[in-house]
């Protein structure tokens, strides 16, 4: 219930929308590995070459605010990119 009041008190208080409160159920664990995040939780990492290195959180982090839906595409599996000359391919591999 603690966590419910501090949500609330995140919200804007003079205007009090609380469907800007989200709860992300995701399976496994129990009620104390619970946590509240200020921001925006995704449900699916997002993966990509070298994702594993990158940090998990920022400090002081420009934002972009866009007013379009985020969609998270399947990964292709065994793609193929076919090229003309060495340098190409060297080009794609320093990428």
């Amino acid at each position: 219930s603690n966590m419910v009041v501090d949500a609330v008190q995140c919200l804007d208080q003079d205007d009090l929308d609380e469907s800007l409160i989200g709860v992300k159920k995701i399976p496994g664990g129990g009620m104390q590995d619970s946590l509240l995040i200020q921001g925006v939780a995704f449900k699916k990492t997002f993966t990509y070459a070298g994702a594993e290195q990158q940090p998990k959180s920022f400090k002081n982090p420009l934002i972009l605010s866009l007013n379009v839906e985020l969609e998270l595409k399947a990964e292709k599996d065994n793609a193929e990119v076919r090229v003309e000359a060495v340098s190409d391919y060297q080009a794609i591999v320093d990428a």
